[in-house]
């Protein structure tokens, strides 16, 4: 039983290779619950669509039911290529907690054969518990609240009881399991479906993405470093400024938030001014491919479990270019970029080891070029949307399948769904 072979005690939890998975044998009819989605920026928002995008693709009828990033609209039905999208009136909001007063008439008119919810996401769980809802669950758990201990003290319960309600709990990476106290809770029905995306801007850039990039290597002094991400305490980016005095060239940072005035007078501080480029935000893929060709490595100090996974990061190695980032205890971020195959790890918070590191990539032969070369298989291999399609359809026709066979033998409820040799 697919099932059984994905979460027994032996393997949980593994991460099954795209290859395992043959198509569904019947389109399935997904219903996502996401908190906003493109073009709002963010790291759910982006996963969400990639996929809903994926899995249309491999043939199921796919919906995504979300928040409008946008104030004093009216909910509304949007089209984005196969994907329906409801986008749901925000009538008021409260410690960042909205009040959408159609979500429980949108969520009853869906037809779907499961739900998929994505977290942290206090609205869609609300929503969800007070609607009764009783189809099957799945929810993507993308991280942990880690500051917010207020917020985490008062919404936890209700967060907890969405969980032991959902049929099977999905987490980014193995690592990032050990250190939830809300996946551990519910391991029996933990399983891993990494993260893909849209890969072809950075696997195959355009001939305008290449002469962009040899403009920014002719506009910066070399060697170039990147880092792309929001900036907010977590990044780490004090660490790399730090390391950038030990290391020739030039650091772009493109994105934007509220440490980016600390930043630029941390740089100042540390006589770096001319040499730091805070870029803004930049939005399309294929202007971000540019940075990534130009660089000698992505840079990546991020420090704290906030940091779930990194998505950038595979950008980053799709692109060739290789990644230093930090050994968080926890977090899938130096899992998705291996030490020694496809970038370095350092310890977390440690200038010096950063910049040692990035001397390495400028004075060992062959090494730049052998983790460039890993990097890109491993993007291929493991983080293309395609593959996290397949994932997630096999892993709901298994769900679908557990729910079925318990109801057809009579037993109802929670406990079991997915038996174990040890059940």
């Amino acid at each position: 039983m697919m099932l059984q072979s994905l979460f027994s005690p032996q393997s949980r939890p593994r991460v099954p290779p795209p290859s395992e998975f043959a198509p569904v044998s019947s389109p399935i009819r997904v219903c996502h619950l996401g908190k906003y989605y493109s073009p709002a920026h963010g790291g759910i928002e982006r996963t969400v669509r990639s996929l809903a995008h994926a899995q249309a693709r491999i043939g199921c009828s796919v919906r995504v039911i979300c928040m409008d990033h946008e104030r004093g609209r009216a909910t509304r039905v949007e089209q984005d290529g196969p994907v329906e999208v409801v986008r749901l009136r925000r009538a008021a909001s409260f410690c960042k907690i909205d009040h959408c007063p159609d979500l429980l008439r949108v969520l009853r008119d869906s037809e779907a054969d499961l739900l998929h919810l994505h977290t942290p996401n206090p609205s869609m769980i609300l929503g969800l518990m007070f609607s009764g809802d009783r189809r099957p669950l799945v929810v993507s758990h993308h991280s942990d609240v880690i500051k917010q201990r207020l917020r985490h003290l008062l919404f936890g319960p209700f967060e907890r009881a969405c969980c032991d309600r959902a049929r099977l709990v999905l987490a980014m990476s193995p690592p990032y399991v050990a250190g939830s106290a809300l996946l551990r809770r519910c391991t029996d029905r933990v399983a891993v479906l990494p993260i893909g995306l849209e890969l072809a801007p950075f696997l195959d850039p355009s001939p305008e993405v290449v002469a962009h990039r040899d403009l920014l290597r002719r506009t910066y002094p070399g060697p170039l470093w990147f880092f792309c991400g929001r900036l907010v305490y977590y990044k780490g980016l004090e660490t790399a400024l730090h390391a950038l005095r030990s290391v020739p060239g030039t650091l772009l940072i493109a994105g934007d938030g509220p440490a980016r005035t600390h930043l630029e007078h941390f740089a100042a501080r540390l006589d770096l001014k001319d040499r730091v480029r805070l870029l803004g935000k930049i939005p399309r893929d294929e202007d971000l491919a540019a940075y990534y060709l130009a660089a000698h490595a992505f840079w990546f100090p991020s420090n704290a479990r906030s940091e779930a996974y990194g998505l950038v990061q595979v950008e980053a190695m799709a692109s060739g270019c290789p990644v230093i980032n930090a050994a968080i205890p926890h977090s899938g971020v130096p899992w998705v970029s291996r030490h020694e195959e496809t970038g370095l790890t350092v310890p977390v918070d440690d200038p010096a080891a950063f910049a040692a590191a990035a001397r390495r990539l400028l004075e060992e032969p062959g090494l730049r070029d052998r983790l460039a070369a890993g990097a890109r298989a491993r993007a291929i291999a493991e983080f293309q949307c395609e593959a996290m399609g397949r994932r997630s359809l096999a892993l709901y026709s298994a769900t679908l399948a557990a729910v079925a066979a318990r109801r057809d033998s009579g037993h109802g409820g929670q406990s079991a769904i997915l038996e174990g040799p040890e059940s």
